[in-house]
């Protein structure tokens, strides 16, 4: 198979972030950029021989874009939601909750906003979006039908979810992102949270002590 599926956990809290290579077509893409993510991903990149096109953000919290002002300013294109554009613009209003608390916090251009429902092709697949606030108000996913894959950021762990009591978050909220926009994917679907290890949509439904299906 050309396409490898990398996870790259980096930085204080061990933020996953993920790279998805093309090594038949030399590109690769990139979910989500802790800090030093880059010196993980650079070496991968050049060994798989691959160019990046784009950063994938699944939101704006600190842990998950600390390298994205680097790699966005090395030219390649971001892609976030409209609902989290005050952290990615002024990020020193996670300041209170960064952790180490002098974590540099430099903003994130966005390139492409996108929202619940919209569909993109990047190498040759396609990624579908869907809106999951509850973590927090611009919380996105990542599906990829063909790979059956889901890049969820912090809506949903392998046996947990994301935390609901920063700024912007709401269990409610959560509750229902999970059920009506990640239950509803197929069963055998991988999901690749922000944190901890890769579960699918299946386990969860009928394992997750937080969110029954």
């Amino acid at each position: 198979m050309p396409m490898k599926l990398r996870a790259m956990p980096a930085g204080p809290l061990e933020t996953n972030a993920y790279l998805l290579s093309d090594t038949d077509a030399g590109k690769a893409i990139l979910v989500d950029a802790p800090v030093e993510l880059w010196e993980q991903a650079e070496p991968v990149l050049k060994d798989d021989g691959c160019e990046l096109v784009g950063l994938l953000l699944t939101h704006a919290h600190y842990d998950h874009i600390g390298d994205a002002a680097k790699i966005r300013g090395m030219g390649f294109p971001t892609w976030g939601h409209l609902d989290d554009r005050a952290m990615y613009e002024n990020p020193e209003m996670m300041r209170a909750i960064a952790y180490p608390p002098d974590t540099p916090l430099d903003p994130v251009k966005i390139d492409h906003w996108v929202g619940d429902g919209d569909v993109f092709e990047l190498m040759g697949q396609s990624f579908e979006v869907r809106h999951v606030p509850g973590h927090c108000p611009g919380n996105i996913l990542f599906y990829i039908e063909a790979l059956r894959v889901v890049f969820v950021g912090d809506a949903l762990f392998a046996g947990s979810i994301g935390r609901t009591d920063f700024p912007g978050g709401s269990f409610e909220v959560l509750e229902k992102s999970i059920r009506e926009r990640i239950y509803t994917l197929p069963d055998d679907t991988r999901v690749l949270p922000g944190h901890g290890p890769t579960t699918t949509v299946g386990e969860e439904k009928r394992t997750n002590p937080f969110v029954s299906a």
